[in-house]
């Protein structure tokens, strides 16, 4: 899907080099996971493969077409809800299947039939600030689900909620996902996550980022959070975790 990535962005010193030779693909029903240290240039990925970002050198591919460049291709969910206050929860759901030009009864409808599959029954007309964080979170991945692109690239959706709640989410996320299987790029902080989550993992370096390893994800789905009491499972943490730790050493001594 990214074929020789390389970004460079001018500032006040000269050319900083953010990305460097990043190839990395999703498979259609795939769960794909980036971890890397903060600042390694995650999100400008994510800039790159929606269009909102040209990089300086390097492709995008999706279904078989270059799109670099290209916006509107993908289906994304930040780290921040980004609900609209005046718009209803079934409205705010809604959105993307409406920007896409579905029509908004249609969109409505769709939006109705899968709320009480998050466990957001009774909330349909009610607007986001009578949510808790979660569930927020969760018309937010409602609303990328929803919207028609096949890929869906989340960003650090999880990182602003407290532990035992972001535990409920991965494993609601880890439900929904079994049930649609949509294609997933997933950026996270959190090792534990990765692994629970994902099918593959791409552990990236410090800037300019580069891929220091693909990792296949061993367990078999579906999963539960029991799985991260597994010796292979804690065994593949330290491994990742070392790898990072040694990228953070390696940035301090330069």
């Amino acid at each position: 899907m990214l074929t020789g990535i390389h970004h460079v962005f001018p500032n006040k010193k000269g050319l900083v080099s953010v990305l460097a030779d990043i190839h990395l693909h999703v498979e259609q029903g795939e769960f794909v996971s980036i971890i890397g240290p903060s600042g390694s240039g995650k999100s400008t990925l994510f800039h790159i493969i929606g269009g909102l970002v040209q990089p300086t050198s390097g492709e995008v591919w999706l279904d078989g077409e270059k799109v670099t460049g290209k916006k509107g291709l993908i289906s994304y969910m930040p780290q921040q809800p980004a609900l609209f206050p005046w718009r209803s929860i079934e409205e705010n759901v809604a959105l993307g299947q409406e920007v896409a030009g579905e029509s908004r009864a249609s969109a409505i409808d769709k939006a109705r039939e899968w709320l009480p599959k998050v466990g957001l029954d009774g909330y349909e007309r009610e607007l986001p600030h009578v949510l808790s964080g979660g569930m927020q979170q969760r018309v937010s991945f409602l609303r990328a689900l929803l919207s028609p692109q096949e890929l869906m690239c989340l960003d650090e959706p999880f990182g602003s909620l407290d532990a035992l709640t972001r535990l409920e989410m991965q494993a609601w996320l880890l439900d929904i996902w079994e049930q649609n299987k949509r294609s997933i790029l997933f950026v996270t902080h959190s090792i534990e996550e990765a692994l629970y989550l994902s099918d593959r993992i791409y552990v990236l370096s410090n800037k300019p980022a580069c891929i220091l390893e693909e990792l296949k994800v061993p367990f078999a789905r579906p999963r539960q959070e029991a799985v991260m009491q597994e010796q292979e499972f804690v065994a593949l943490r330290q491994h990742i975790q070392g790898l990072l730790r040694r990228e953070k050493t390696n940035n301090v001594s330069h």
